[in-house]
């Protein structure tokens, strides 16, 4: 593979900065606006790679991006439901089943780059594992994957996933839907606030202490998990800091591009279009089945199990009539899969990988 680049300078210019919400702000908007899943994730990472491959990234400092990394660990805690849909209860076996087949089928996607040779086995794993996509790209940094090619086939997907659900929803649903508007400034309540900002401090002060990859992300989310679950203290993020969180994320990752970056990626289009294509069909087929299976509507059951993740996954549930309590439950159910497993997949993926080229080289 390509050198992809050096990191960023870490002193940008004020008048960088400024660029950088010139830029933002404007895309942002206009992909909200256009209904985009994530929006507020690809528009801050888009302006920031149009800046860095024109020679002027501008990098987030290192606090402010494992803030964020907390934070989206808290929000991934907080979107967890106690209470267990009743159509999970009927087919939990088979949901399970379904939940988990795409991480597998993501697994072999990233051994099958990697031994094409056209992406190192972690990258090509995390790029290609279904989980919350800024999720991946936190801990595909974290376990030796590039960043910025994670990123590129993680959002990538998100879009296709969009565009997908978009389709399902105007084939297979019928009659009016009802939104769940999005509350951007709901009445804050101090003491749940407080508790979630820190869950989110400890949390990523225990990950970093501990050494642990990602540990940012993942030791705040497992505090949240347990105190949010067993009822311990009332957690509360308020949609304009997760805003905040995930314009820090995108712009951090999106410094790291360099134009060798960029075009390296883009020569890789068709390849990653081709893996996410295969990965949507077997979890339309799963979807389908599903259907067939229990009383689940085509769409809820496509967002349950679609390889966008939580995060884009919830955002589009939350927009549609889609049963959303189904939908974060399996989405979360598929996340704790891979935050479990991932590493060793990972590991596995890219010891086969490099096992066969050796091989193939010696030959």
């Amino acid at each position: 593979m390509a050198e992809v680049g050096p990191e960023p300078s870490r002193r940008p210019t004020p008048g960088r900065y400024a660029a950088l919400l010139a830029v933002t702000l404007p895309l942002t908007v206009a992909l909200h606006l256009a209904g985009l899943p994530a929006a507020f994730l690809i528009g801050p990472l888009c302006a920031a790679i149009a800046l860095a491959v024109r020679g002027r990234p501008v990098a987030v400092p290192n606090a402010l991006y494992l803030a964020a990394q907390a934070m989206l660990g808290c929000m991934i805690a907080a979107a967890v439901t106690r209470e267990v849909p009743a159509s999970f209860r009927q087919g939990a076996p088979l949901l399970v089943v379904a939940v988990a087949l795409p991480v597998l089928l993501s697994a072999l996607q990233g051994y099958l780059l990697s031994r094409w040779r056209l992406l190192p086995a972690t990258t090509g794993v995390w790029g290609s594992l279904p989980g919350a996509a800024s999720a991946m790209v936190v801990m595909g940094e974290g376990f030796g994957g590039d960043p910025r090619l994670v990123a590129f086939m993680q959002y990538l997907r998100v879009l296709c996933v969009a565009i997908a659900a978009s389709v399902i929803g105007l084939v297979f649903v019928q009659g009016p839907q009802h939104a769940h508007a999005t509350v951007w400034f709901p009445a804050l309540d101090p003491l749940a606030l407080m508790v979630t900002l820190a869950i989110g401090g400890v949390g990523a002060w225990l990950g970093l202490r501990l050494r642990i990859p990602s540990g940012a992300l993942l030791m705040p989310m497992a505090i949240g998990l347990i105190v949010h679950l067993g009822n311990l203290a009332p957690m509360q993020l308020p949609e304009w800091v997760l805003v905040g969180g995930y314009a820090l994320l995108g712009w951090s990752i999106g410094a790291r591009f360099t134009r060798e970056a960029l075009i390296y990626a883009l020569r890789l289009l068709p390849q990653i279009l081709g893996a996410i294509a295969v990965l949507l069909v077997f979890c339309g087929v799963l979807a389908w089945m599903v259907t067939l299976l229990l009383p689940i509507d085509p769409l809820t059951a496509y967002l349950a199990l679609c390889p966008g993740g939580l995060d884009s996954a919830t955002i589009i549930a939350a927009s549609t009539h889609a049963d959303l309590p189904l939908v974060v439950l399996l989405q979360t159910l598929r996340l704790m899969i891979v935050v479990i497993a991932g590493p060793a997949l990972a590991r596995l993926a890219a010891t086969r990988a490099q096992a066969y080229l050796r091989r193939a080289d010696a030959g």
